[in-house]
């Protein structure tokens, strides 16, 4: 029954797209069809618990598949894209990359602006901005695809791997959802480290083992935005795999994926850091400027669509994992905004929206999914602009409504 299940949603896709068109094929074409239609009427006759099943049964493969988008459509689209683009970012003054695209099908998309301010380098598709906090999407997903290989449990305590962190009831999951109460180390470690030394994330550990600093809050009470979570996170992606974070990012996810410039930063690629600006002036690096997981993957637009569809045909990790990570886990206060598994999330009358923007120094990133229109919004910025996390004011071109609320920054 669970092959018939399988058949049943298979053949509604198939069949619209497999038109007879060799006369000799015809005849074993028909027979083919005969016995499709027997399955789907012996099949797909079951009760509606039964098609519940089925339709379960079958997410894996059919919510993989996108529709081809029309000539019209890609037209229309493109036009409107195009238009709030030169409006809201490039009148602005915008520099980076911009990418918009709906059903896998890049719908527009333009670079502005220099890359290398001091040489001149322009920006292109190859050129890898600093993602700030949309690295956390990258981190949560590996602790998620290792937990998925039973190398980790999310319910593992901080202490199973830092056994001298003194801060006793979080786990894996908690820092994944930003329920852990840590304090955070851009704070602490700003206010009390030699800002001669550049940090690692290993130096943020050994400090709050030495310093303890305050909790913000006892584990698993509220929902707290803390880049430690994710620090600590990459660390334990190193201590389960034995190898260097940036290592095992390249070795084991962003090469098989087919991800070609994205790469994570640390200490050992200071000699070619590429400052980001404000309105004139770079921002040199600091003593915060090499830890990762929290920050520090740097990509590109095209290669932020390619996770965007690894994400969205199950490539990476299973579809049951992906919608555990887009769960809400935080209900202290009511309201549309939410946080699951590395992801903020966005809930407004049935539009759903998965994301991850990103703030450091120069870098303003926006990494929108949105969900009933399967679109991506993606906007990769070097130089100080706020408007570039408008870029959430597109799905108005998708879903013909008006929305005026703000995405987390």
């Amino acid at each position: 029954m669970k092959i018939i299940a399988k058949l049943c949603n298979l053949i509604s896709f198939i069949l619209p797209l497999s038109p007879i068109t060799d006369n000799s094929l015809i005849k074993v074409n028909r027979s083919i069809y005969i016995l499709l239609f027997f399955l789907v009427a012996f099949g797909c006759g079951q009760s509606s618990d039964n098609k519940s099943k089925l339709t379960s049964a079958s997410n894996d493969i059919t919510d993989s598949l996108y529709r081809p988008l029309t000539a019209a459509e890609v037209k229309r689209y493109g036009s409107a894209v195009e238009h709030f683009y030169n409006k809201r970012l490039v009148a602005t003054g915008f520099n980076g990359s911009f990418l918009v695209a709906k059903n896998g099908e890049i719908l527009y998309e333009d670079y502005k602006g220099f890359y290398d301010f001091k040489t001149k380098q322009p920006v292109d598709e190859h050129s890898a901005f600093h993602l700030a906090s949309i690295s956390k999407t990258f981190t949560a997903m590996t602790v998620l695809k290792l937990w998925e290989e039973s190398r980790l449990n999310l319910d593992d305590s901080l202490q199973k791997f830092f056994p001298q962190l003194p801060y006793h009831g979080v786990t894996v999951k908690m820092l994944l959802n930003h329920r852990s109460g840590l304090p955070n180390y851009l704070y602490f470690m700003d206010s009390a480290w030699d800002k001669k030394r550049k940090a690692t994330n290993w130096d943020v550990v050994n400090y709050m083992i030495a310093h303890k600093p305050l909790a913000d809050a006892m584990p698993d009470r509220v929902y707290h935005y803390c880049n430690t979570n994710f620090v600590l996170l990459a660390l334990i992606v190193e201590i389960v795999t034995n190898k260097p974070f940036p290592t095992y990012m390249k070795d084991s996810v962003f090469t098989p994926l087919g991800l070609k410039d994205t790469y994570v930063f640390s200490s050992a690629d200071t000699a070619r850091y590429n400052p980001t600006y404000s309105v004139t002036k770079p921002f040199m690096m600091d003593h915060l400027d090499c830890t990762y997981g929290d920050k520090n993957v740097y990509s590109t637009a095209r290669d932020l669509l390619t996770w965007d569809k690894v994400l969205f045909e199950n490539k990476f990790v299973r579809k049951s994992t992906a919608e555990m990570a887009y769960e809400p886990y935080s209900f202290e206060k009511r309201t549309m905004h939410n946080y699951g598994l590395g992801w903020h999330l966005y809930f407004n009358n049935g539009d759903t929206i998965i994301y991850h923007n990103g703030k450091w120094h120069g870098s303003n990133t926006v990494f929108t999914r949105l969900v009933q229109d399967t679109a991506v919004l993606i906007v990769l910025g070097n130089k100080l602009n706020r408007n570039i996390y408008t870029a959430k004011d597109m799905q108005g071109i998708f879903t013909g409504k008006t929305d005026t609320g703000t995405l987390e920054e």
